[in-house]
């Protein structure tokens, strides 16, 4: 029997030699072992082995009976019948039964440590002499997790993982520090250093710059290829002073509760992505550890937790600034994925002008997606969860993206922990004001596509989705509204004309229903809502408001609500007398007609009924092309409302069309017109403006019944044509009419209306006729966008019926 053996087996009943041979002459070592205190030396060295044999063998059983229960698990059998069938299947391998237990955990956990071991394995095949080797290396990986789980003592931990872990990959000592609320560091567990420099390193003061620091701050944590190099003091600087360091927050659940800091005795080569995991995942080990070892060794500084952070929320309440309240909010696995907004204070505002019950009890990241981008205001606000080290910035950018609108503001930040709780206090500058209140009122009046249109600068703001229900993409220049009319249905035309005449010139909000022709062929049914902002002097400065698709609601519905939006402000006062008078009208003056192109003649009309029912008049116009290829332009005013000025108009307009087939001038027509107004309406009275146009000539012979005179623009120029004499129609049995004739030229451009385009109760018609010059002479560049212009511009406001009619020479 050996020496070993003899030593380790004192009760065997065996007979111990006289004299132990020393490795090297020495009776001394002789005498010494037969001394009392050379037999006291050799009891302690033996029982020191059996206490590490134990403490190996209770690991090791502690891995068996865990690979017991997921035989348990798998083969559904009892304890006994698992423990035979495992001691079978390391039989049949040849392996012992703490090595197939291993694999047994590995294969079936397949977690994060499983990973881990296979990296290991992975960096050290190369080093192992077979796969005995190998085999062993995994036992004691998957051996240090569980010491480290079970272990209360971060001493034993920092222990097991130098060597049972580290030390295979080269390490010489390991370091495990424990971070305080104030942002100080503790070293709860060391090993590879001497005591005396674990004594003299045992805390290190808040904002002290060391290398277990870099760890703590860095979620990556810090890798140092000599430590020499950082100029940063640490424990064991003087052991291992150009040796590699690694620094590795020790967290979970997005908590940081410390360090783990690695020393090798040479530089450290960058290491593959399979050591990287290794060591993160021990990382993570030692955090159960340092949790214990905080509550057992807390210093009292470490804020209590408050119960669903109730007493936050009153302190958040009593603040003068917006403040949130955040809890973390973790995935299946505890990982810390997002802050739910637990509470906003009644101070409260939003980048976006969105209440507070919206932004309430949504994820941070779902409230405010952009947090994560450039200002990195979710990243601060996991910092500060995670080290507890509070965290202010001034004038940092705010970004809310609510309905694919950008929104921005400028604000001072603070963020602190309290416990499990996070508060987020901003205090955002007074310009952003105007963005949140645009926001807000868009999401009111539409929520679907929002825009903005300056009506002094001619700037236009669209989202994203109003692009796409056009069907225009992002990079084309939007739409204004007054060119709205081009792009809807034509039989919208009129809804449309009201909803611009609301909204522009009588300065309310509005809305209309119609129907919007898109550039590829589709039809859309859109309701679009806006309201306008007007300066203190009440000028009107801008337009804003949405678009809704109300296409995919039933046909009925929609149907409905077009003709309340339509019929909303007549809805009272609506009789079957004026239902048909209308009918009459447009059946004879649709509200809108195709341009016509005649001999380098191009000739538009439009007509505006009255704003209400009640006061159907007895406006006309007429645009016919006669036998001798003269051109007959006519405009004309019947006096009074109702079906009697409805028939009268009628009965006017097919006159003068009959009369003008003889070929006479137009003051001779007017006289005529007048023989039938006085005997043959019973007794009404109009004015009109009649004109034959000779394209052969470019001249336009022309005479008016009490009618206001055309108006020529020329060249950014707009007058009207010199008066000449001729009473209204119907006033007397016979009446002469002067006529007058005036040269075109090529792009000029003649209007003829009647009054209900410029009349004013409160001012004279020359005031009214000097703004319709005004607002002329900004001519567009087609035809039909002059003639809506001059509609929705309009000043008007006796709510009479309208018509123009514009010709324009190529």
């Amino acid at each position: 029997m050996s020496t070993s053996e003899e030593v380790q087996h004192p009760a065997d009943g065996e007979s111990r030699p006289d004299s132990v041979t020393p490795p090297a002459g020495g009776d001394l070592v002789e005498v010494s072992r037969q001394s009392p205190v050379g037999r006291l030396a050799a009891t302690v060295d033996r029982l020191s082995r059996e206490v590490s044999k134990a403490q190996a063998e209770a690991e090791g059983r502690a891995l068996i009976e865990l690979a017991k229960g997921i035989l348990v698990e798998r083969l559904r059998c009892g304890p006994a019948q698992a423990a035979r069938q495992l001691a079978e299947l390391a039989g049949q391998a040849q392996v012992t039964l703490l090595e197939f237990s291993v694999d047994v955990i590995n294969q079936a956990a397949r977690d994060r440590m499983s990973e881990v071991t296979d990296a290991f394995l992975a960096a050290t095949a190369a080093a192992a002499d077979d796969a005995a080797a190998e085999t062993a290396a995994a036992v004691r990986l998957r051996a240090a997790e569980s010491g480290a789980l079970a272990a209360d003592d971060t001493q034993a931990v920092a222990d097991a993982l130098l060597e049972q872990a580290l030390r295979p990959l080269g390490a010489a000592a390991v370091a495990i520090w424990a971070a305080g609320p104030d942002g100080s560091l503790t070293l709860a567990g060391s090993a590879g250093f001497s005591p005396a420099e674990a004594a003299r390193w045992r805390y290190v003061p808040p904002e002290v710059a060391t290398v277990a620091r870099c760890g703590l701050t860095e979620r990556d944590g810090q890798w140092f290829g000599s430590l020499s190099d950082t100029g940063l003091p640490s424990v064991g600087r003087h052991q291992h002073p150009d040796g590699g360091r690694v620094a590795l927050p020790a967290g979970t659940g997005g908590r940081v509760h410390g360090v783990l800091e690695i020393a090798w005795p040479a530089p450290l080569a960058p290491q593959p992505p399979q050591v990287v995991r290794q060591l993160e995942a021990l990382a993570e080990l030692c955090a159960h550890t340092l949790e214990t070892y905080t509550r057992a060794h807390g210093t009292g500084q470490e804020p209590r937790v408050l119960p669903d952070a109730a007493e936050l929320m009153d302190l958040a309440d009593g603040l003068h600034d917006p403040a949130l309240v955040l809890v973390p909010h973790l995935d299946a696995a505890g990982n810390l994925v997002d802050f739910r907004i637990q509470h906003v204070n009644d101070r409260f505002l939003d980048p976006a002008g969105r209440p507070r019950a919206v932004v309430g009890g949504a994820l941070l990241l779902e409230a405010y997606p952009m947090a994560a981008g450039e200002s990195e205001l979710f990243q601060r606000v996991e910092r500060v969860y995670a080290t507890g080290e509070p965290f202010r910035a001034q004038r940092m950018n705010l970004t809310a993206l609510v309905d694919q609108v950008t929104l921005s503001a400028i604000a001072d930040i603070s963020v602190s922990r309290h416990g499990n709780a996070v508060l987020l206090i901003w205090r955002i500058e007074d310009e952003t004001a105007r963005l949140a209140s645009l926001l807000q009122n868009a999401q009111r009046l539409g929520r679907i596509g929002g825009f903005e249109e300056n009506l002094l600068t001619g700037e236009i703001t669209w989202n994203g989705q109003l692009f796409d229900l056009y069907g225009r993409p992002e990079s084309s220049v939007p739409v204004p509204l007054e060119r709205l009319p081009a792009h809807a249905h034509p039989d919208d035309a009129v809804t449309i004309g009201r909803f611009l005449r609301t909204l522009m010139h009588h300065r309310r909000p509005a809305s209309a229903a119609f129907r919007l022709a898109r550039p590829d062929g589709v039809t859309r049914h859109i309701r679009v809502v806006a309201e306008p902002v007007l300066d203190t002097d009440g000028r009107l400065l801008l337009v804003r408001g949405a678009y809704q698709d109300i296409s995919a609601q039933h046909w009925t519905e929609v149907a409905l609500a077009a003709t309340r939006d339509q019929l909303a402000h007549t809805e009272q006062q609506a009789h079957e007398r004026n239902r048909l008078t209308l009918q009459l009208q447009h059946a004879i003056m649709p509200p809108a007609a195709a341009p016509l192109r005649l001999d380098g003649l191009q000739v538009a009309v439009r007509y505006r009924p009255a704003e209400t029912e009640q006061l159907v008049g007895g406006d006309w116009y007429d645009v016919v092309v006669l036998p001798n290829r003269l051109v007959l332009l006519c405009v004309g005013d019947v006096a009074g409302h109702g079906i009697e000025a409805a028939t009268s108009m009628v009965v006017l307009r097919n006159a003068l069309r009959g009369l003008a087939v003889t070929g006479a001038g137009p003051g001779q027509l007017l006289s005529w017109l007048n023989i039938v107004a006085h005997h043959l309406t019973g007794g009404v009275t109009a004015t009109a403006v009649c004109g034959l146009y000779d394209p052969s000539r470019r001249t336009l012979r022309w005479a008016r019944a009490g009618h206001l005179p055309p108006v020529l623009v020329r060249e950014r120029q707009a007058s009207p044509l010199p008066l000449v004499k001729g009473m209204l129609l119907g006033a007397v049995p016979e009446a002469g009419y002067e006529e007058a004739e005036v040269q075109l030229a090529a792009e000029d451009t003649l209007l003829m209306y009647t009054d209900g385009l410029i009349e004013r109760r409160d001012r004279s018609v020359e005031e009214s006729l000097t703004q319709l010059l005004t607002t002329a002479r900004s001519a567009p560049a087609t035809l039909d966008h002059q003639l809506d212009r001059l509609l929705t511009y309009s000043r008007s406001d006796t709510d009479d019926d309208t018509c123009l009619v514009g010709v324009r020479l190529a």
